[in-house]
């Protein structure tokens, strides 16, 4: 009887959700100059605010009666679906992916979204035709988990709606510790006792001298000097992972590289040379990243290129070969022991 009410529009109760975005997402519900978001409001009647900052991720709030929400909810997937359809014109895909998005819920109401047995959360599944997915783990510092729905536009409206009903029905009990999003890191580097953040080819000072770090990489044994064999990550002694055995934050870095402006009149491109890692397989996922992104990215950063050997049969590591300028190689020996670091110890990249 709720449901109807709710997806007739008839119960006008105010109502807040968040999504969680990635910033082309969001850019795409801003449009040039804020106009699409700007539409979006005065026809749907929400408000609809957009968490600030430099972040991989950012929170979009709907808020308003639920009607408003739903005419909300449903232009953002409509436009969504448009974004999918232009980026198909340019690729040779043949099957079209769903639409996406990420709700934000409080984890005390996930139960009566799930429902005994995952009853509740089947019987949205079998009525939308939507895909819906609550993550077992909450958000980073909040009380907090993701609610993924997919599936065409009509089918995510459908969806919506019952989970509102479900949020009207059950509230959150307690304090809810909302998802900050945090912003984009940016790998720093210490070369003669000042920070450096990496901006495309640049070594930028970087503006806060980051005093912990700087002093938690000076307890640790920097990176073998290029061209010596550096120690293989040590088996499963994890005991020695953040420090002295193999990952330092301190890095020989040649100046005249990554600070071009440093030493005008010298060759600036040093020669190519080739360094080799020895990684267990175990960790090797976290570096190459769900269907290569992390590797990419550290390609990318480092300016080297790197090889992963294939896995032979008996072994439990595989090699990496590094090659680049001395700086490229220092750089991407720096990414992958971050990413190893964080992998092992749940620290996050430094």
């Amino acid at each position: 009887e709720m449901e109807s009410k709710v997806s007739e529009g008839g119960l006008n109760v105010t109502l807040t959700i968040r999504l969680l975005m990635h910033g082309k997402e969001v850019g795409s519900i801003i449009g040039k100059k804020g106009e699409t978001v700007k539409k979006m409001r005065e026809e749907s009647g929400a408000r609809i605010n957009i968490s600030e900052g430099n972040c991989p991720e950012r929170i979009v709030t709907i808020t308003g009666p639920t009607d408003a929400i739903f005419k909300a909810f449903a232009m953002i997937a409509y436009k969504f679906e448009e974004d999918i359809t232009n980026s198909m014109s340019n690729s040779t895909a043949t099957s079209k992916p769903p639409v996406t998005l990420r709700l934000v819920v409080p984890a005390s109401q996930c139960g009566s979204l799930i429902g005994k047995g995952g009853s509740k959360i089947k019987e949205i599944r079998e009525s939308t035709g939507a895909q819906v997915q609550v993550a077992g783990d909450m958000l980073p510092n909040s009380t907090e988990r993701a609610v993924t729905i997919s599936g065409t536009p009509d089918a995510i409206i459908q969806c919506v709606k019952q989970i509102c009903v479900v949020m009207l029905e059950s509230p959150p009990k307690g304090a809810t510790i909302p998802y900050r999003p945090k912003p984009a890191s940016t790998p720093v580097i210490f070369a003669g006792g000042q920070a450096y953040t990496i901006q495309g080819q640049y070594a930028i000072p970087h503006p806060d001298q980051l005093t912990k770090l700087h002093q938690l990489a000076m307890q640790q044994t920097p990176f073998t000097p290029l061209g010596q064999t550096t120690p293989a990550f040590p088996g499963r002694s994890l005991g020695s992972v953040a420090g002295k055995q193999w990952s330092s934050v301190v890095l020989p870095v040649p100046a005249l590289t990554l600070f071009p402006c440093v030493c005008p009149g010298l060759d600036a491109s040093p020669p190519a040379s080739t360094h080799e890692l020895t990684i267990p397989n175990d960790l090797i996922g976290c570096i190459i990243g769900r269907q290569g992104t992390k590797i990419n990215e550290i390609r990318q950063m480092s300016g080297a290129q790197i090889k992963i050997a294939n896995a032979t049969e008996g072994s439990s590591e595989r090699q990496i070969t590094i090659t680049g300028t001395p700086a490229n190689i220092s750089l991407a020996q720096y990414l992958i022991n971050a990413r190893l670091t964080s992998e092992v110890t749940g620290m996050g990249a430094l």
